[in-house]
């Protein structure tokens, strides 16, 4: 299981427009275990990156293979339903079977579940977004900018969360957040115009 590839993409060519290509020729390998960042200026392609990745894009050229896909989303208010309570949106998506646990493990009181998504703080809604995306048992979490709306201490307590379950899957991480880049992942991505290549830190 461990250092098992969760994503390979190889000889990936896109763009919105074919004479401005945001990806040529380009490779990335990430394995179970791993984390690696997307950085780049707004504009630049890191979400299209994720879009070519569920195939809700479909590249010019390449070959994009994967495990199953989870999501963690930058605003944890837009992806639940403000009308269902937590429990009940996470059910319609994943077994519950290890959500007491798995709760415990990130901090979130069982009570929260039972609530409605307005009632939670935003850094209270992101874990349970964390906890949905790990019960759906992914082999890749794709997370898009997930501490950006959140103040500082918080962000670093969901960057901690999400480590934590580094040894069961893959992460791929979009952040505008250098910093927070070079601390959190193994290997970053700079995006820029066309991006052909991934770079060690």
């Amino acid at each position: 299981m461990a250092h098992q590839s969760v994503l390979k993409i190889e000889g990936l060519s896109f763009g919105y427009d074919k004479d401005k290509l945001l990806y040529a020729d380009f490779d990335l390998e990430l394995k179970r275990g791993e984390l690696v960042a997307i950085t780049g200026k707004s504009g630049s392609g890191k979400s299209t990156l994720f879009e070519l990745i569920t195939g809700n894009l479909k590249p010019l050229s390449g070959d994009i293979k994967c495990g199953k896909i989870g999501w963690v989303f930058q605003d944890p208010y837009s992806s639940f339903h403000p009308s269902f309570d937590i429990r009940q949106q996470i059910a319609d998506v994943a077994k519950l079977d290890d959500i007491e646990q798995l709760s415990y493990q990130m901090g979130i009181a069982l009570p929260l579940l039972d609530k409605l998504p307005h009632e939670l703080s935003g850094g209270q809604l992101q874990r349970c977004s964390i906890l949905r995306a790990l019960l759906m048992k992914p082999d890749l979490l794709l997370c898009d900018e997930p501490t950006s709306a959140l103040d500082n201490v918080i962000q670093l307590d969901v960057m901690k969360i999400l480590l934590q379950f580094l040894h069961k899957i893959g992460i791929l991480l979009i952040t505008h957040d250098m910093d927070l880049a070079l601390w959190a992942s193994d290997r970053i991505i700079s995006v820029d115009l066309p991006c052909k290549a991934e770079y060690a830190q």
